[in-house]
């Protein structure tokens, strides 16, 4: 790599991590350098996801006041992580790359679409009124079971999207379990947190034993470094930035890689 492209990638992973602490989609910024950098879309996935786990640790330690109290409900939700996940990276591994190179445009626009409208699914969230943290005696309290079986099944199908490509499964998380817990939205971005992180943990690790030199392993590692750096700091630096310019930000690179795809 030449020392721009190493500086690039870098920051990337910085930004990302930064984002997907305070907002997710932090993927839309380091996938499109990958691809601009000439790395194959399927091999841009695999080592992304790897590069971002340190920064979904630190993210997740960041959140640790709101996630106290969840231990129960996220220890039930994992399983749907997981098998989701290994679904998910089932797909990405076995397909053809032609395949994943013509869904992935389709799956770019819907997390760029996501992250235009998440202030409107915001303000759809506040008028349902979600509780805040100190009006939640036992957050961990048993949901009825038609509400349990909605976020079981939104925590499984955005699992196996995050497997397979991962751009925006924060939002699309928080988003749809904020429409069906009774939890404030802070403490469902915590939760966020410990399931993405669990989904890209398994994802990544079977990218490592079958798909092991597909994977760049020097954007792995700067996008890494990156990502603990920025997930650190995400969210006490990230939500000081104008959201506006935050998302403008996202969606251009978001096209870039859209625009990268499509030309292959």
């Amino acid at each position: 790599m030449e020392i721009y492209e190493i500086i690039l990638i870098l920051l990337a992973g910085v930004g990302a991590g930064a984002i997907n602490a305070a907002v997710g989609s932090g993927t839309l910024i380091t996938f499109p350098v990958l691809v601009a950098f000439g790395v194959p879309p399927v091999a841009a996935t695999m080592s992304n996801a790897l590069g971002l786990i340190p920064g979904n640790v630190a993210s997740s330690f960041g959140y640790r006041e709101e996630i106290r109290g969840q231990g129960k409900r996220l220890l039930r939700l994992v399983p749907a992580s997981l098998l989701g996940s290994l679904t998910g990276a089932y797909l990405l591994l076995n397909l053809p790359d032609d395949t994943f190179e013509s869904v992935v445009p389709v799956l770019i626009v819907l997390a760029l679409v996501l992250v235009v409208g998440q202030p409107a699914l915001q303000r759809v969230l506040r008028q349902k009124k979600t509780l805040e943290v100190d009006e939640i005696p036992d957050a961990s309290a048993p949901l009825s079971t038609g509400r349990w079986i909605a976020v079981v099944v939104i925590v499984l199908l955005t699992a196996v999207y995050g497997g397979y490509f991962a751009a925006a499964q924060g939002i699309i998380l928080v988003g749809l379990l904020g429409l069906v817990l009774p939890d404030s939205l802070q403490r469902i971005n915590g939760a966020k947190n410990i399931l993405v992180l669990v989904v890209n943990m398994t994802s990544a690790t079977v990218y490592s034993i079958v798909g092991f030199d597909r994977i760049n392993w020097t954007a792995v590692l700067l996008i890494a470094i990156g990502s603990l750096i920025g997930g650190y700091f995400g969210a006490r630096v990230a939500r000081k930035l104008s959201p506006m310019l935050l998302r403008a930000v996202i969606v251009t690179l978001g096209l870039v890689a859209f625009w990268r795809i499509v030309s292959l």
